[in-house]
């Protein structure tokens, strides 16, 4: 078991803050915050309980930013339950394989993944997508797929991987940004969970540190959620969600690299 010191603590609150505000407005980004920020930031020193534990307290935030995105009926429903279900299925077996790789490797891959998917976020910023938007027979096949395969990066890499759900939910429905980010918090939860009890099955979640963890980000996520309804008519959430992944990356890259 980690012991945290009270400064430990209170910068555990403090990234719960910017964890919860980052899923709220984009939908993701919680994990891509919460495991450089508890390794580096707060000083977890195992990078293994840091994935763990942020797991967990992203998939509470998660939780509560999904309550704020559902009174603003930009929840699709159907393609969120569709969405986790398949990929509930690869998160158990990636978070299985991430346990059994090393630490600082897996901090060095998940950054060079964040690069790619930021990549993609910029060159589809522009897509305003389709209001009407919904999972049906035609598209039920490609939506579980993508489920499925992000399901596998998350739990091989310890994130909600709202940062990938709300891409695979545009690219294989076309809803509008705003209704992805809603939508990829119900995916989020349950990946967050379901990577959360796997390592928690291994002793690797610090459950003080997850807590106030939650606190913060529950404060975060009220103040993430308005600012993507005042975000939601451009691109402005996609630049902005894209230029965070870049920043935290090449912080990672850094770091992770000096360590291998």
């Amino acid at each position: 078991m980690v012991v945290l010191s009270t400064a430990q603590i209170a910068l555990g609150a403090l990234s719960g803050g910017m964890v919860g505000f980052s899923l709220g407005l984009v939908g993701g980004g919680g994990s891509i915050l919460a495991v450089p920020l508890m390794v580096y930031l707060v000083g977890v020193p195992s990078p293994h309980i840091a994935i763990g534990t942020s797991a967990l307290a992203v998939a509470v935030n998660s939780a509560t930013g999904l309550i704020q995105h559902a009174r603003e009926h930009t929840v699709k429903w159907r393609c969120g339950f569709m969405y986790a279900a398949a990929g509930i299925v690869g998160a158990l077996g990636g978070s299985t394989l991430g346990k059994a790789i090393d630490g600082q490797k897996l901090l060095f891959l998940f950054a060079l993944l964040m690069v790619i998917v930021g990549i993609l976020m910029l060159r589809g910023r522009h897509d305003r997508g389709v209001p009407g938007a919904a999972c049906n027979r035609e598209n039920a096949a490609k939506v579980l797929s993508y489920g499925l395969g992000t399901g596998v990066f998350s739990g091989f890499f310890g994130i909600g991987g709202g940062f990938l759900i709300v891409p695979g939910l545009i690219r294989s429905t076309h809803m509008p940004m705003i209704n992805a980010v809603g939508t990829s918090l119900v995916a989020v939860t349950a990946f967050g969970l379901t990577t959360a009890a796997n390592y928690a099955w291994s002793g690797l979640i610090e459950w003080n540190l997850a807590a106030t963890f939650i606190v913060g980000g529950v404060a975060g996520g009220l103040f993430g959620t308005m600012a993507a309804k005042r975000l939601s008519g451009g691109g402005q959430l996609n630049t902005v969600f894209a230029v965070l992944i870049f920043v935290v990356a090449a912080y990672m890259l850094w770091k992770s690299w000096a360590a291998l």
